[in-house]
């Protein structure tokens, strides 16, 4: 294991503190949240708990701040901070990545991964600056003008999850700063640390006092910013019980913008005529990754009665060799985020036991690993399309695998969610892939494959999924408004 860089332990000795106008300050209460290391337990850092006192100087900071200095920002120069602040994140690669390895438990490899992502997500957004156009309408008369301009929403308060804290922040901060906005970064209380290493990043950029800042605490203060009148755009990623909330505290208040990506129960779907080959070196990450604190886990295994058991087979095989250690190790698996989550996934475990046959798992790492959060990946088989292990999201390592015979069953026990985020087809018949592609209720579908992403190509969910679409050209809309002039020549 790579001991940890001077960097990474001296942002680890910081006092908590929040970001408000390019400085760190005290909280009004001086209350703090304490930040575990789910591999072991035990407390690493503390985070300030930002109050309503709080919550009101950012929202003023950032206010005076569009209107005296962000809104006319030249977009060039929006760009070149963003691009700068990608340099910066890949500049502080290796701290950037062992917080994020130490604050949510995820392998270090993966952790990189997500710096890099980030990185490359900023710079995408970074040439989208100077290119948000409107349009020109003809209205067939020759004596009218009329054209749509976008401008940016004005204060964005964003608020993200702690399975994938610092990506999920450049999600929202990158296209939010190109749209030439000022952004209040809320991250979740569980994983804080990346977000507040990001606003040194935020400072040394370049942008100007009040463009980006970052309150930490619970939920308590999202709630104080989503209730806020002078906030004009609410985004946020979480579970689907509390973007409800979000929603209802926009109509209770200013009736501000609100984007949300929400949960997930997609159905993996596997044909007779699939790519086996392809399909079970794909199916372990697609049921495991991140310990299955993923809003896309393939949660749903939905496998042609001829290949049943041989699927089964061969991922409980290679989900029998996975390994489970700290993330500072490099393995596999790394533990669940917290304490409270572990105990949530084995609620969800214990009840399929009695609703469904256990394959493998299901049980709490023991012996070296007892004090951390560490659930066993978990396999399930049901044919009870009603069972509570295939209807609620888990959020946890934990897949059930079912067998199914034609395609109408099959799109009918897809789309028989509350859920649309997202779904795959595995095939080799290209016509049937994208026909059902068609019909199943979702915002993604991969076909032969999982998990792809890119910056370029939106991402967003259907039904109780949530509202909006990140990434991509997409993203613009979430932090621009539309405004139609007429001209009477």
């Amino acid at each position: 294991m790579k001991p940890l860089s001077k960097a990474t332990l001296d942002f680890l000795n910081r006092s908590p503190k929040l970001f408000i106008n390019n400085e760190w300050v005290d909280s009004n209460s001086s209350e703090t949240l304490p930040s575990i290391n789910p591999a072991t337990g035990e407390e690493i850092f503390r985070v300030a708990q930002a109050g309503e006192e709080d919550v009101n100087r950012a929202v003023h900071t950032a206010r005076t701040a569009f209107n005296k200095a962000v809104r006319d920002m030249n977009p060039s120069k929006r760009a070149l901070k963003i691009q700068r602040l990608a340099d910066l994140i890949e500049n502080n690669l290796e701290p950037l990545s062992q917080l994020e390895c130490l604050d949510n438990g995820k392998p270090i490899s993966r952790a990189i991964a997500d710096v890099k992502a980030a990185a490359s997500h900023l710079r995408y957004f970074a040439g989208w600056a100077d290119k948000i156009e409107g349009s020109s309408i003809p209205v067939h008369s020759k004596d009218i003008l009329v054209y749509t301009h976008r401008e940016p929403v004005g204060v964005a308060a964003l608020i993200v999850p702690w399975n994938f804290p610092l990506v999920m922040a450049i999600w929202k901060l990158a296209p939010a700063l190109a749209c030439g906005n000022c952004c209040i970064l809320k991250p979740a209380e569980q994983t804080s640390i990346t977000a507040l290493y990001l606003a040194d990043l935020i400072k040394e950029a370049g942008f100007p006092p009040g463009m980006a800042q970052v309150l930490t605490g619970g939920g308590e203060t999202g709630a104080l910013l989503s209730h806020h009148m002078d906030i004009d755009k609410i985004g946020f990623t979480g579970s689907t019980e509390v973007g409800k909330k979000v929603l209802e505290a926009s109509s209770k208040s200013n009736l501000k913008k609100v984007s949300l990506e929400l949960g997930g129960k997609s159905p993996n779907i596997i044909f007779d005529d699939a790519d086996m080959k392809r399909v079970h070196q794909s199916l372990v990450w697609a049921s495991f990754y991140n310990s299955g604190q993923e809003c896309t886990l393939g949660s749903r295994v939905y496998v042609h009665k001829n290949k049943l058991n041989e699927v089964i087979d061969e991922l409980v095989k290679r989900t029998s060799n996975l390994s489970m250690s700290s993330g500072m190790e490099n393995p596999d698996l790394g533990p669940l985020v917290s304490a409270e989550q572990a105990d949530r996934v084995m609620g969800y475990i214990n009840t399929g036991r009695n609703e469904a046959e256990l394959i493998l798992g299901g049980n709490r790492k023991t012996g070296s690993l007892s004090n951390g959060y560490f659930v066993e990946p978990t396999i399930f088989t049901t044919s009870n399309h009603e069972a509570t292990i295939l209807r609620e999201e888990i959020f946890g390592p934990v897949v059930n695998v079912t067998s199914f015979e034609d395609e109408e069953e099959i799109i009918a026990h897809a789309n028989n969610s509350r859920y649309g985020l997202a779904s795959a087809i595995w095939t080799k018949d290209i016509s049937r892939a994208h026909k059902l592609a068609q019909r199943i209720e979702a915002g993604v579908v991969w076909i032969n494959g999982y998990d792809l992403f890119h910056p370029a190509v939106p991402f967003g969910g259907y039904k109780e999924s949530g509202i909006g679409r990140e990434m991509g050209k997409s993203a613009l809309e979430l932090y621009t408004r539309e405004k139609a002039i007429w001209t009477q020549l």
